[in-house]
């Protein structure tokens, strides 16, 4: 009941944001989620046995946010730019802290370590804003979003009803394969739903005025939305929810080496904020390389 609770009030503030916050209230949330995985990220890391650099791995997770608002207005050279930059002199910066330190022989480790929650947590992160500053971005936001929710609880309520086959018992126990199979399912089918309606959907949150983008309202400089062929939208769907769960194990591997069960509490019901977004780390990156290639008949048919 916890977890259902948590999702009633949290999805719908997720999706307000999604339509209507402004970039740079956008980026804070992002922030906030980002700073708080990378804080449980690094107690996870505790437990191997290494002490993280915190201080200088949460200022490089924000900074990644603040690279993205400041090149926002420049374009995409500067954007890539400054990532190329923070993602280069990050490790650096983290070996010289190293070297500062007593035992030596578990410093690198421990920089490693830290520096992996940039590509791993900070970078995805990130990759949401800019799928959703992207023109007709909340498509793109709304199908990822889709094919990773519904799975999870698809997963969920089939593995515990009809489960009998073990997944990854060593990694995550109550992991099943029918759970698996009912997790792409389901995805396809409510994806595939969704890519068929988009038309419906997209007037129905214009009359809502929930597309506030000004994009939106001058639809004679953009064709209309059309309806996306099935085999598109089933095959971007199973590719999403296939990276999905495999972030899901990802995440349930880390634990399992720390010898924690959750990445925190903060969520009633679902954890931590690690355990919350573990399978979106992995699917948004997969989602944008599969929307720069097939988006445009996602939306236009």
């Amino acid at each position: 009941m916890k977890r259902i609770l948590t999702a009633v009030v949290l999805i719908p503030l997720v999706l307000l944001a999604v339509f209507r916050a402004p970039l740079w209230l956008f980026l804070l949330i992002l922030v906030v989620v980002a700073l708080s995985a990378v804080s449980e990220y690094l107690g996870i890391a505790n437990g191997y046995g290494f002490e993280p650099f915190r201080l200088l791995t949460h200022i490089y997770t924000a900074a990644l946010f603040v690279v993205y608002y400041a090149a926002f207005e420049l374009g995409g050279g500067a954007l890539l730019a400054g990532i190329l930059i923070l993602f280069l002199f990050a490790p650096f910066l983290l070996m010289f802290a190293a070297m500062g330190r007593e035992n030596l022989k578990t410093a690198l480790p421990a920089a490693a370590m830290s520096y992996l929650a940039l590509p791993y947590i900070g970078l995805p992160l990130m990759l949401l804003a800019l799928m959703r500053d992207s023109v007709r971005g909340w498509v793109y936001v709304l199908f990822t979003f889709f094919a990773v929710w519904v799975g999870d609880t698809a997963a969920m309520y089939v593995g515990k009803s009809m489960g009998r086959h073990k997944l990854a018992p060593r990694i995550s126990p109550g992991k099943t394969i029918e759970g698996t199979v009912a997790s792409l399912v389901f995805s396809v089918i409510v994806c595939c739903l969704y890519a068929h309606y988009l038309p419906e959907i997209a007037a129905a949150l214009g009359r809502a005025h929930l597309l506030a983008d000004t994009r939106e309202s001058l639809l004679f400089a953009i064709p209309k939305y059309g309806r996306a062929p099935i085999w598109i939208a089933a095959l971007l769907a199973a590719a999403i929810n296939v990276a999905a769960q495999i972030g899901d194990l990802l995440e349930s591997a880390l634990k399992r080496g720390a010898g924690v069960k959750d990445s925190g509490t903060i969520l009633p019901g679902h954890g931590g904020i690690l355990d919350r977004i573990d399978a979106l780390l992995l699917a948004l990156p997969v989602a944008l390389l599969l929307f720069l290639a097939f988006g445009h008949r996602l939306v236009q048919g």
